[in-house]
C-alpha cells in the first residue's frame, strides 16, 4: 500500500453515527482531494453489469492502493472504534461495481451472514434526482419516507450495522454508477460461498444476458 494514504481517516471518524432507524453513517470526502483523478483514471474498465469481486477484476494503480486500505485492520479498526463493535476479526469482501441495471436497487437488508456493509461512491455527479441514490428505509416496501439519502458522488461514504430492520435500496437506474463496496462477514467459510455465488451469477449473466 502506498505511504500516501487516500482514504481521509479524520472524515469517517467525523461523520456522525445515526441510530434511527438502524446504526450508520454517512460521509462526505472521505477521498484526498490530491488522489481523485488518479482514481477516476485506473477505475477498473469493467463491461459487465452488477457487482464483481476483487479477484475478478484487474486491480492497478491507486485504485488497487484504495483498495488494500479499505480491507486494511487499521481501517477495520477505525470503524470498530466508531460502531463499538469488532470488525478486524471479521474477513472482508469486497466488489466493485461500474454499469448499474434496471432490476437493481430493490428494497433489502442484506443476509445475516453480514456484520456491516460499507459503500464508496466514486461518480463526479448525479443529475438523477432520485434514481440511483440509496436511501435509508422504515420498512421493507416503501421507497418514501427515508431516513437519509445518498448522494453516489465522488468521495461520499455510508455504512451500516446489519440487522433485521436495515432497510435500503434505491430507485432504478440504468447506466454508469460507480461504487465500491465492502462486506465485513462472520466468518471465511461465509466469505467463500459468497465469492462463489458471485462468481456464479456473473458466469450465468455471460451466458444468459439481462
Amino acid at each position: 500500500m502506498s505511504s500516501l494514504s487516500i482514504l481521509d481517516v479524520d472524515a469517517v471518524r467525523a461523520a456522525p453515527v445515526a441510530h434511527d432507524p438502524y446504526h450508520y453513517f454517512l460521509g462526505g470526502q472521505v477521498l484526498r482531494s490530491e488522489a481523485i483523478a488518479e482514481l477516476k483514471r485506473d477505475f477498473p474498465a469493467i463491461a459487465k453489469p452488477g457487482y464483481l469481486t476483487v479477484d475478478e477484476v484487474q486491480l492497478t494503480g491507486r485504485f488497487k492502493d484504495l483498495i488494500e486500505e479499505l480491507e486494511s485492520d487499521a481501517f477495520s479498526q477505525v470503524l470498530s472504534e466508531k460502531f463499538g463493535i469488532d470488525l478486524v476479526s471479521c474477513p472482508r469482501l469486497t466488489t466493485i461495481m461500474r454499469r448499474s441495471q434496471p432490476k437493481y436497487g430493490a428494497i433489502h437488508t442484506d443476509g445475516p451472514s453480514k456484520v456491516m456493509t460499507l459503500l464508496v461512491y466514486m461518480n463526479d455527479e448525479w443529475d438523477a434526482p432520485e434514481a440511483g441514490r440509496l436511501r435509508v428505509l422504515y420498512d421493507g416496501e416503501r421507497f418514501e419516507p427515508y431516513a437519509v439519502e445518498v448522494p453516489p458522488t465522488m468521495g461520499t461514504m455510508f455504512a451500516f450495522l446489519r440487522a433485521d430492520n436495515s432497510w435500503h435500496g434505491h430507485r432504478p437506474f440504468e447506466g454508469e454508477r460507480r461504487v465500491v463496496q465492502v462486506a465485513w462477514v462472520k466468518d471465511a467459510a461465509e466469505l467463500e460461498r459468497k465469492r462463489k455465488r458471485n462468481r456464479t451469477a456473473q458466469f450465468l449473466k455471460g451466458i444468459f444476458g439481462r
